[in-house]
C-alpha cells in the first residue's frame, strides 16, 4: 500500500497563480452574458430601494485612475446594497455636452467647420460623444462593475435634454431667471463665461502698484481737517490688476476705517490709518525706521506679521477721517478726462493695500455691488479674446489685457500717479483665478449673461436659504461623509453669488428665450419654456438651431413689452453644470427607470464635487421641488503619487491606468480603493500596488485551502452540527462572527479600508498562520468520513462561504472564482447569495480567552521547537517531546493548560505534550525516542507494525470508524 494514497492531500481546481489580467476578461463576458445583473434586480424586486444616482463623468478620453476609484466605490456600495438585500439599480450616466468635446471635434474638423451650419456642427460633436461613452463602459465593465450598461443616461439624450428646460423653466416661472450685464469669470482662450466651479485657483505673478488718484474737491476735508490746506490731496490704492484701471469708475471707503492723510511733500496722500507704515515702506521707504522693510516685500499688514514698520516723522500725519467723511469727494483719473467719487463699501478692509478700494464695476463682483448701489455703469472695455476695445481709450484697442499692464503702468509713471518707490511696480505671487479647462488666467468681465438669482423670493423664502437649510438638514442626519463635508459646502453655497448659467458656445442645450425683433426684450416665459421641451423631448435640443421659431414657440407668443410677434433666437446655450445638477430629474424623478427614486439615498464624488455637481444639483432640487436630491453626499480626495505629489509624467511618478491593469488586473485596483482611506486623497505607485498584491495573495490563498479541502465534502450531507464541532472548530467560527460584525459595521459606514484590513488580518492570522496550520494533521491523517475531519470541513465550508459573501462588493473576481469551486447546491453568482445572516450565538467571549491563552502557550512552545531545529537536535516537530510549565499565577493558565492538555499536541504540532508547574510560563523540548509514524510522523510509543503506523492511523487506513 502506498501510504500517501491514504491521506486526504489538498485537491482543487482553483488555481494558485490568479493570472487576473488574464482570466478577468472572461469573468467580465460570463457576468453580462448571464445577465448577473438583471437577476439580481429581479431577485430584489419589490424589496427597500438603495439608490445611488452616479454623478456623470465628463464623455472625453479613456478614464483614468481618478475615474477607477470613483468607480469602484459606487460598485462597492451597490453590491453591498444589492447583497443585503435592497433594490440597487446602479444606472451609469455621462456629462455629454461642453467645451472640452467642442475643442476636440473643432481639432478633428479643422477649416471644414468654417463650411458647417451649427446644427451639423452639434452632430459632430453627439458623435464624438458616442464614441468617448463607448470607450469608457468598455473601461468600467473591465473592472467589475456591475450595472446598466445597456441603458445609460447621457446628458444629450432627448428626454434629458427636455428636462434641462423643464428645471429651467420651473426656475423661471417663479422668477429667479434674470438676464443683465455683470461681470462673470471669462475664459478669453476658450471665450466663454464660466461658473464658479469651473475656476480653479492657481500661483500666478502679478504687478503690484500703488496709485495716486487726485482729489479734485477737498472742500468738506479742508474744512474738517484745516491743516490740510495748501496740501493737494490724493487717494492711494492698491492693485495687482493694472489693465483695470482705465475702466475705474470709484474709490470705495469703509466707514468703519479710520484714515489719515500723509504729507509726502508734493501731495498729501489718503490711506487707511492701519496701513500707513506698510505703504510707506513700499512707496517712500525713507518715512520710516530702518529694517522695517522693503519695497521688495512690503505689500501689506497680512504679508508682513510681526515685522510692521514704524514712522519716522509722525508729525506728518496731518489729519485723521472716517470712511463717512471721504464719502461724496470726488477725483480725476489719472489717465483720463474722468471725474468719479469715492463710495461706501464694506469690502474695503485693512488686510492688505491702503483701505481704499480702485473700483470698476465691470471687473469685480463687490465692484459691480458699488456699481449698482450708485447708479455707476457696468462698463468693461474689453471684448471676448481679453483684448482692449476702443472705448478704453490711451491707444490700448486690441492688445491683450495682461500684454497691456506694462504700458498702462507706464502711462500712469508719465502722469505722476505710480507711487510705488523709484517709479517700478513690484511683483506679487499670490492666488489667481484660472480656467478650469485650458488652466489659463481668467478675467472678470461685465457682459450680458443670464442668471439664476439665489437671492429671489421664491415663495416665502430664497434659493440661497433654501439650500442652506437642505445643508444642515443633511448634516444633522450624518448625511455628510465624511462630517466636515457639511461645512464645506454650506460655505461655499452661503458665499455663492447669483448662478451665471449661460455660455456662449454650440454644444449644449440652448436657453430657449427668444428676442422681440423690434425691441430686444426678451420673451422669458415658463409655458414657452414646457413647449420647447416637448419638441426638444422628440426631435433632441438641435431642434433649436434646424425649426423656425413658428414651430418652437407656442402660438400667439407675443412680446411682453411691445406685444410685437418677431422672434429671434437666443444663440447661448447652458452651462452644462446645469445639465448635469438636474439628473436628478432627468433620470431618479423621471420614471423611465422605475427602480429609482428622488431624493437618492447617495451621491457619491471627489471632494471638488461640493462646489461643482453637488452644488448645482442642489440648487436646482431647491429651486424646484424645495428639497435636496440627495439624502447623503460622500466625497473622497484625488489620486496622488505615493509622495503626495501631483502625478505627473515629467515627474515619473505617473501609474498608468491601461498599464497597472494588464500588470495586476482589476481585483489589485479594487483592492486598492478599498485598502485606502479614501476620505484623504488616495496614493499609488507601483510599489503600493505591489503590497497589496502580497494582501491578495494571502486572502487568495485563506479561499484556495478551504476549497482544497473540500472536494468529497456535501454540505447538505457532511455538515456537522455546531454543538458537535471541536472547540477550536468553535474558536474559528466565533473569530469569524466577529469578523463579519466588524465587516457588516464598516460596510454601513463606508469604510471599506476597514474591511479589506479585517480581511487580511483574519485570514493570515487567525486562519492561516493558525486554525489551518492545526487543521492540517486532522483533515490529512482521518479517515475521510471520520466526524472530526466533516467538523473541520465544516468550519472551513462557512468560512470560503461566508469570506466569498463579504468580500463579493470588494473582491469580485476572486470571490466569484472561488464560489464557483464551492460544493453542494449554491446560487449561479456569488452576488445572488446574499450577505451571511447574523450568528451572535456563536460569538464566545470565553472561549476566545482560552484560546488567547492557548495561543500563548503556543508561541513559546514554537520558539522551543525552532531552537531545537537551528541546533539539528530535531527535524520535524512532529518528533518532539514538549514539556510545557505553566505558572501556578494567574490561575487562568493552570486551568486552560489542564483543560486541554489533551489537545495540546495537535495545537503544537508535536508528537507529546506534558504540563507541569512551573515559575514562569516556559517550554522545554527533547526528541522523542520512540519511532515516527510513517503515515503522519508523529513520534510515539504506540507506533508498530510494518508499515509504522500510530493507531489512528491503522483504524484510518482499515477504514474503521473515528
Amino acid at each position: 500500500m502506498d501510504l500517501k494514497d491514504t491521506v486526504n492531500l489538498p485537491r482543487t481546481a482553483f488555481p494558485m497563480r490568479a493570472q487576473l489580467a488574464e482570466r478577468e476578461p472572461a469573468q467580465v463576458k460570463a457576468w453580462l452574458e448571464g445577465n448577473i445583473y438583471e437577476q439580481l434586480l429581479r431577485k430584489n424586486a419589490g424589496r427597500e430601494k438603495f439608490v445611488m444616482h452616479d454623478g456623470p463623468p465628463y464623455a472625453n478620453g479613456s478614464p483614468h485612475l481618478g475615474h477607477f476609484l470613483n468607480k469602484i466605490l459606487k460598485d462597492v456600495v451597490v453590491k453591498r446594497a444589492a447583497m443585503s438585500g435592497k433594490l440597487a439599480d446602479f444606472v451609469p450616466g455621462w456629462d455629454c455636452h461642453g467645451l472640452p468635446i467642442e475643442l476636440q471635434v473643432d481639432k478633428q474638423l479643422g477649416a471644414k467647420k468654417r463650411q458647417m451650419a451649427a446644427s451639423d456642427f452639434r452632430r459632430a460633436c453627439r458623435r464624438f460623444a458616442e464614441e468617448q461613452v463607448e470607450v469608457q463602459r468598455r473601461e468600467f465593465q473591465r473592472l467589475g462593475v456591475l450595472a446598466r450598461w445597456d441603458d445609460p443616461y447621457l446628458t444629450m439624450q432627448y428626454a434629458y435634454e427636455a428636462e434641462i428646460v423643464r428645471q429651467l423653466a420651473a426656475i423661471a416661472r417663479k422668477g429667479a431667471l434674470y438676464r443683465r450685464k455683470r461681470p462673470v469669470h471669462w475664459c478669453f482662450v476658450d471665450v466663454t463665461a464660466l461658473a464658479e466651479a469651473e475656476v480653479e485657483y492657481f500661483e500666478k505673478t502679478s504687478p503690484s502698484i500703488y496709485v495716486a488718484f487726485r482729489v479734485l474737491d477737498g472742500t468738506k476735508l479742508y474744512k474738517l481737517a484745516p491743516s490740510l490746506k495748501g496740501h493737494p490731496l490724493a487717494l492711494a490704492i492698491w492693485t495687482t490688476t493694472p489693465w483695470t484701471i482705465p475702466a475705474n469708475l470709484a474709490i470705495a471707503a469703509n466707514p468703519e476705517i479710520e484714515y489719515v492723510a500723509y504729507d509726502l511733500g508734493a501731495r498729501a496722500v489718503i490711506v487707511a490709518k492701519d496701513l500707513l507704515a506698510q505703504f510707506l515702506a513700499a512707496c517712500a521707504p525713507d518715512e520710516v525706521q530702518q529694517g522695517g522693510g522693503n519695497p521688495e516685500t512690503v505689500l501689506g499688514a497680512a504679508q508682513n506679521a510681526g515685522r510692521v514698520p514704524r514712522l519716522k516723522d509722525p508729525r506728518k500725519v496731518l489729519a485723521h477721517f472716517s470712511g463717512e467723511d471721504l464719502a461724496g469727494i470726488t477725483y480725476h483719473h489719472p489717465l483720463l478726462e474722468r471725474t468719479s467719487p469715492v463710495v461706501l463699501g464694506a469690502h474695503a478692509t485693512t488686510e492688505a493695500g491702503t483701505g481704499l478700494v480702485h473700483t470698476a464695476p465691470g471687473h469685480g463682483e463687490d465692484d459691480f455691488q458699488m456699481g449698482i448701489r450708485y447708479g455707476l455703469p457696468i462698463w468693461a472695455p474689453v471684448d471676448d479674446r481679453g483684448r482692449f476695445t476702443g472705448e478704453a481709450g490711451l491707444g490700448l484697442e486690441g492688445k491683450n489685457v495682461f500684454e497691456a499692464n506694462a504700458e498702462i503702468i507706464d502711462k500712469l509713471r508719465a502722469a505722476g500717479a505710480l507711487l510705488n518707490a523709484g517709479g517700478r511696480a513690484l511683483e506679487i505671487r499670490h492666488s489667481y483665478p484660472h480656467c478650469w479647462r485650458c488652466k489659463n488666467p481668467v478675467i472678470f468681465r461685465a457682459t450680458d449673461q443670464w442668471w439664476i438669482s439665489l437671492d429671489g423670493d421664491i415663495g416665502g423664502t430664497t434659493i440661497l436659504k433654501a439650500a442652506l437649510t437642505a445643508v444642515d438638514s443633511i448634516g444633522a442626519e450624518g448625511g455628510w461623509i465624511p462630517a466636515w463635508g457639511k461645512e464645506r459646502i454650506r460655505g461655499m453655497v452661503e458665499n455663492r453669488p447669483d448662478w451665471c448659467v449661460s455660455r456662449q458656445r454650440s454644444w449644449g442645450v440652448p436657453i430657449p428665450v427668444a428676442y422681440c425683433a423690434k425691441d430686444r426684450e426678451p420673451l422669458v416665459s415658463a409655458d414657452a419654456m414646457e413647449h420647447v421641451a416637448s419638441v426638444f423631448e422628440q426631435h433632441g435640443a438641435d431642434a433649436w438651431f434646424d425649426k423656425p421659431l413658428s414651430e418652437l414657440l407656442p402660438s400667439g407668443s407675443r412680446c411682453p413689452k411691445c406685444s410685437g410677434t418677431e422672434f429671434e433666437k437666443e444663440t447661448d446655450i447652458l452651462d452644462v453644470w446645469f445639465d448635469s445638477g438636474s439628473s436628478w430629474a432627468a433620470v431618479c424623478a423621471s420614471g423611465r427607470w422605475p427602480m429609482l427614486r428622488a431624493p437618492a439615498d447617495l451621491y457619491l464624488e471627489g471632494s471638488d464635487q461640493h462646489r461643482g455637481w453637488f452644488n448645482s444639483s442642489l440648487t436646482i432640487g431647491v429651486a424646484t421641488r424645495g428639497e435636496s436630491p440627495y439624502r447623503a453626499c460622500l466625497t473622497h480626495g484625488f489620486v496622488v503619487a505615493e509622495d503626495g505629489r501631483k502625478m505627473s509624467k515629467s515627474l515619473g511618478n505617473y501609474v498608468d491606468p491601461q498599464q497597472t491593469l494588464k500588470k495586476y488586473g482589476a481585483e489589485i485596483v479594487r483592492l486598492w480603493v478599498a485598502a485606502t482611506d479614501y476620505r484623504d486623497d488616495v496614493r499609488v505607485s507601483p510599489q503600493i500596488l505591489e503590497t497589496l498584491s502580497e494582501g491578495y495573495r494571502k486572502i487568495r490563498n485563506t479561499l484556495r485551502y478551504c476549497v482544497s479541502q473540500l472536494y468529497d465534502f456535501d454540505p447538505a450531507r457532511d455538515s456537522v452540527a455546531l454543538d458537535r464541532l471541536e472547540p477550536i472548530d468553535r474558536w474559528a467560527l466565533s473569530r469569524l462572527e466577529r469578523y463579519r460584525a466588524a465587516v457588516s459595521r464598516a460596510y454601513d459606514q463606508y469604510e471599506f479600508h476597514r474591511v479589506y484590513h479585517a480581511t487580511v488580518d483574519l485570514c493570515a492570522t487567525d486562519l492561516s498562520a493558525f486554525y489551518f496550520d492545526v487543521l492540517k494533521d486532522r483533515t490529512y491523517c482521518s479517515a475521510a468520513n471520520w466526524p472530526a475531519r466533516r467538523a473541520a470541513q465544516t468550519v472551513l465550508y462557512r468560512a470560503c462561504r461566508d469570506l466569498c459573501r463579504l468580500l463579493a462588493p470588494i473582491a469580485s473576481f476572486t470571490s466569484e472564482e472561488a464560489w464557483q469551486h464551492l460544493p453542494g447546491e449554491k446560487t449561479g453568482s456569488v452576488f445572488l447569495a446574499g450577505l451571511p445572516e447574523a450568528e451572535p450565538q456563536l460569538a464566545d467571549d470565553a472561549l476566545e480567552e482560552e484560546f488567547r491563552h492557548l495561543g500563548a502557550f503556543r508561541r513559546v512552545v514554537n520558539e522551543a521547537l525552532e531552537a531545537k531545529r537551528v541546533a539539528k537536535e530535531i527535524g520535524k516537530a512532529t518528533e518532539a517531546d514538549v514539556l510545557l510549565r505553566v505558572p501556578r499565577e494567574p490561575a487562568v493558565l493552570r486551568e486552560v493548560a489542564e483543560k486541554y492538555e489533551a489537545s495540546l499536541a495537535e495545537l503544537f504540532l508535536c508528537a507529546t505534550v506534558r504540563v507541569e508547574p512551573g515559575e514562569t510560563l516556559g517550554a522545554e523540548v527533547t526528541r522523542s525516542r520512540h519511532p515516527s509514524c510513517e503515515r503522519c510522523w508523529r513520534a510515539l510509543a504506540e507506533v508498530s507494525g510494518t508499515p509504522a503506523l500510530c493507531r489512528r492511523c491503522r483504524r484510518a487506513v482499515a477504514g474503521e470508524p473515528q
